[in-house]
């Protein structure tokens, strides 16, 4: 039996669609400030918090994840030894969760059952437990005037997954995090943005 071509069409589409959802992350955005309309972007340098100092390795794979977003909205690196227009703080979280079918009391898909030594009739689990795992990702952002300290702008991302994410997924959220630089919008938004190759 030959498929009609426009639905020969559709399955194609469809399986375009989802492939192109894999190499992309949707997150939920907010960003905060008011960038100085005659400011241009210039030099930025990495400050960091005591808590970030006394873990050097991983603030330097956070600020590594952060650089692309930065360089997307026309930040340049300052040079060693040079000053920087402004500081940038970077932070992140990610929260595992694990979800067994009987955390939820309305999601029921057991029977009833008998408890001895008398009867008693109630609900039961009749498969065997499982688990499912989930991690809440955010990241966050904050542009200050390295002059005065002034915050120039705040933004933040948060998306979920069923993997804690990586490096990829870390860049991608400062990217989302980025998206409108220097402007802010509704608060909450949701952008979506490619995974990089």
């Amino acid at each position: 039996m030959r498929f009609p071509k426009t639905v020969s069409m559709l399955l194609a589409a469809a399986l375009l669609a989802g492939c192109a959802a894999m190499n992309t992350l949707q997150a939920e955005i907010a960003t905060f400030g008011d960038w100085p309309a005659d400011r241009k972007v210039g030099s930025y340098a990495f400050d960091r918090l005591p808590s970030q100092q006394a873990r050097p390795e991983q603030q330097q794979r956070l600020e590594d994840a952060a650089h692309r977003a930065l360089a997307a909205a026309g930040f340049a690196a300052a040079a060693p030894g040079a000053t920087p227009d402004v500081l940038v703080q970077v932070g992140a979280r990610i929260t595992r969760t694990d979800y067994v079918a009987w955390d939820d009391p309305l999601w029921w898909r057991g029977g009833f059952g008998y408890w001895r030594p008398r009867p008693w009739i109630g609900p039961y689990w009749r498969y065997p437990a499982y688990t499912q795992t989930r991690f809440d990702r955010e990241v966050a952002l904050l542009i200050r005037d390295r002059a005065n300290g002034t915050p120039l702008y705040e933004a933040r991302a948060s998306s979920d997954g069923y993997s804690s994410g990586g490096a990829e997924v870390l860049e991608a959220m400062f990217r989302a995090a980025m998206t409108d630089f220097p402007r802010s919008g509704v608060n909450p938004r949701s952008v979506t943005v490619p995974l990089a190759p």
